[in-house]
């Protein structure tokens, strides 16, 4: 009988399995011929709606129904916890090692002690980014690892490039960012721009300021201090 009952369960298993796998190829077939840009798909899985799968392009979600006829291109809200899936998931795929950045490429302002650690993308014509300096002066005891990202125009590349060539690049920062006191003109090797810039779009940072914490996580717009010391503390 316990022989019959594991052989039975194997058999449901496999037949979920092909079923899976043939739902996922149909998926894959149609969605890729249907639309061309979603040829490439990356990733096919069950989402937690029964008959609905989430598919993945990158760092882009979408979701479809087992053979590929509707596709929905929008977020999935699971009302009863209150949480945004689709927000959660793409968080996830685009959360950056902390660690791995190339932090030669940026320079740092250090206040207090500096023991808690922000990396900050930041485009020098960036209204919302001087607004969100002002209130960063609230806050102590941590490095600031400044990615100068001049994603606003020619006008953002050039006083990047002549803050980065500052003898004190943190102090020519602060000085445009806070006084409106801009940097002297100013040469030298600047490919550090054209890579934070270039990073940046490898991890579809769309906009500054941009906040990355030790944990990985990532937390766009210009946020109040008080919620810069809660994302330190949280990513203890």
């Amino acid at each position: 009988m316990m022989l019959n009952r594991i052989a039975a369960a194997a058999l449901v298993a496999g037949l979920a399995a092909t079923t899976g796998h043939a739902q996922e190829a149909a998926i894959r077939k149609n969605l890729g011929e249907r639309i061309p840009q979603l040829q490439k798909i990356d990733e096919v899985r069950k989402s937690p709606i029964a008959g609905l799968f989430e598919i993945r392009v990158g760092t882009e979600v979408f979701y479809s129904d087992a053979e590929g006829n509707y596709l929905v291109n929008g977020h999935l809200i699971d009302t009863k916890a209150q949480r945004d899936l689709t927000a959660e998931r793409i968080d996830k795929l685009t959360a950056i090692d902390f660690a791995s950045l190339p932090f030669n490429d940026a320079f740092t302002i250090v206040r207090g002690n500096g023991k808690r650690k922000l990396a900050v993308f930041e485009d020098p014509n960036c209204p919302y980014c001087k607004r969100f300096e002002r209130d960063l002066q609230k806050v102590d005891n941590v490095t600031v690892y400044m990615f100068l990202y001049p994603i606003l125009g020619a006008s953002s590349t050039e006083k990047s490039r002549h803050i980065w060539c500052s003898k004190d690049k943190a102090k020519a920062w602060q000085d445009w960012m806070l006084r409106d006191q801009g940097a002297p003109s100013a040469a030298c090797d600047s490919s550090a721009l054209t890579r934070n810039v270039e990073l940046g779009k490898q991890h579809k940072i769309s906009g500054t300021p941009t906040l990355l914490f030790v944990d990985g996580t990532r937390v766009p717009g210009a946020v109040s201090a008080a919620q810069v010391e809660k994302q330190l503390a949280d990513a203890k």
